[in-house]
């Protein structure tokens, strides 16, 4: 049996963040939407007869996300040796949540194959386990996050919105971030009622080219332009298909960074799962 999966990434639409708690966590609200820039995971038995990783990225660590959810999930269930195929697209350091979604789509994909051990509760359990962004991806789509990454409220699918996503050279892993804005003071912020308003406490502290990418997303079209998580990508909103596309060659002449042409996804489609024999 083979299972394939698309592992989108995300973008924030709006993030704000907490001073650390008794925990040392930091609690946020945000609003997470997938979108059609996306990895693709498939895994079948593995012929050898041990766990086999194949990805197309030869710089992948070798404790990553996927590696961390097959051990947690052995630990309380039988899985079989499994060759992992991992096509890698989107940026890593880049707040897009692709070693995340990576997780939730094993995860998708184990339930799916054996959904007698991994069951969807089972999967929650070991997504939160994973990484604070994991339990989203298993929901897709557009939702309300809240707390550490555990509440969270699907919300209805919105008309598709074009994106142009900008990831510049430089990075900003998330200690980084976190310690930068635990520095920086800032006021505490609601959910906005409209979800056409765009936020991100990580602005902050981003990387000033971060700045530079979302003013040039607007001179080129962008009806609004934002860092995604802690950052380091931007992206920008475009009236329509078309629009995005004919900003993407004065983009690429600013040499801003990886461009990636993409679009909002309904919840179905960031979801969509498929069996072969």
């Amino acid at each position: 049996m083979i299972c394939s999966t698309i592992s989108p990434a995300k973008i924030n639409t709006f993030l704000a963040v907490d001073p650390p708690d008794h925990s040392n966590f930091h609690p946020i609200r945000s609003y997470f939407q997938s979108i059609s820039l996306a990895d693709h995971l498939q895994i079948q038995d593995s012929p050898s007869g041990k766990d086999e990783l194949i990805c197309n990225w030869p710089n992948l660590p070798e404790n990553n996300t996927l590696t961390k959810t097959l051990r947690l999930a052995r630990e309380l269930v039988p899985i079989a040796p499994l060759r992992i195929t991992l096509t890698k697209v989107i940026p890593n350091e880049a707040g897009l949540g692709g070693g995340s979604s990576n997780a939730a789509a094993l995860l998708r994909c184990l339930n799916h194959i054996n959904p007698e051990f991994v069951t969807a509760q089972f999967a929650r359990e070991i997504a939160f386990a994973v990484g604070a962004d994991v339990p989203y991806f298993l929901t897709g789509g557009l939702a309300q996050v809240e707390g550490y990454g555990e509440i969270i409220k699907p919300l209805p699918d919105r008309p598709r919105q074009h994106l142009v996503v900008v990831k510049p050279s430089e990075g900003m892993p998330t200690p980084l971030a976190y310690k930068k804005l635990d520095q920086a003071p800032r006021p505490a912020k609601l959910f906005p009622e409209n979800h056409d308003t765009y936020y991100n406490d990580f602005e902050r502290v981003a990387p000033c080219i971060c700045g530079d990418i979302a003013e040039r997303l607007q001179v080129h079209g962008a009806t609004a332009a934002l860092m995604t998580g802690s950052g380091t990508a931007v992206f920008g909103v475009f009236p329509t298909d078309s629009a995005a596309a004919q900003a993407l060659p004065f983009l690429e002449s600013e040499n801003l960074g990886e461009l990636f042409l993409c679009h909002t996804l309904a919840r179905e489609e960031s979801l969509c799962t498929t069996l072969s024999s």
